[in-house]
């Protein structure tokens, strides 16, 4: 992965461009921490869905409901998820078919909820992070799930048949507690952003069935040069940028995959 320069030439209109609020969702009690579409939502005439999670220790699930005999709709909360995570619920991501939500609390645990009919059951807890997990994300295809957490570690968990988890790999590469982990969009291909400033790509070894860092993104490697919050890929998945306390964002070249990628500044 190589950073590269932004020059706007994706912004082609600007004035055209403006954003007006259309409705405030109340019902959390603390900070609320995070936001997911459910990405098949709106297809087929069902209604968009979201989720989002918060300090007060629930997940709440948000439908937007057409209102009788007119073209308008209104976000209803539909159901809060409580009474499973005992602290804040810091993290929580649809898997790509929109059956599953995966939650990841400061309890050390990451709950995974099934929807049922239109009602969420928790269907599986994982356990194994010593203490608060930052961050969840599921791989493109779903088979995979992807925790991270203040112990420094980043968990790789593979879905089994009938809602079970086995925990396949454990990741500690990173010498600081990790904030965040992403999926490529296309490619099982992991992203890690961590408090050590470094961004780490793990990918899996085809000989070993291990999973391995292919790259480490430092101050070395045109890096950040303070803690690396988050990182988001653009749809194709050729482009990643990410974001630091340094004040920075640095756009990323990520069209090339790992094993075709320049050593130059790489390495784990």
């Amino acid at each position: 992965m190589k950073t590269e320069e932004s020059n706007g030439d994706c912004i082609q209109n600007i004035e055209a461009v403006q954003l007006n609020e259309v409705q405030v969702l109340e019902g959390h009690t603390d900070r609320v921490w995070g936001v997911a579409w459910n990405p098949v939502s709106g297809n087929g005439g069902a209604p968009c869905m979201l989720a989002s999670c918060s300090g007060d220790k629930t997940l709440r699930i948000w439908e937007n409901i057409p209102a009788p005999n007119t073209t308008s709709s209104s976000w209803v909360c539909k159901a809060v998820l409580e009474e499973t995570h005992t602290r804040t619920v810091r993290s929580c991501a649809w898997s790509p078919n929109g059956k599953l939500l995966a939650t990841a609390s400061f309890d050390a645990t990451t709950a995974i909820w099934e929807n049922v009919g239109g009602d969420f059951e928790c269907v599986a807890s994982l356990e194994g992070h010593e203490n608060e997990v930052k961050s969840v994300s599921w791989s493109p295809s779903g088979l995979l799930l992807a925790t991270c957490g203040r112990d420094k570690s980043v968990w790789i968990w593979e879905v089994q048949p009938g809602n079970e988890f086995e925990c396949v790999s454990v990741l500690q590469g990173h010498t600081q507690d990790v904030k965040m982990v992403q999926w490529h969009p296309l490619h099982e291909i992991l992203i890690s952003a961590s408090y050590d400033n470094s961004i780490k790509v793990w990918v899996e070894d085809g000989d070993s069935d291990d999973w391995i860092c292919v790259q480490t993104l430092g101050n070395s490697s045109s890096g950040h040069t303070s803690t690396v919050w988050g990182v988001s890929f653009n749809s194709s998945g050729d482009r990643m940028v990410s974001c630091s306390d340094d004040l920075t964002l640095k756009v990323w070249d990520t069209s090339a995959r790992p094993a075709e990628s320049s050593s130059d500044g790489s390495g784990p």
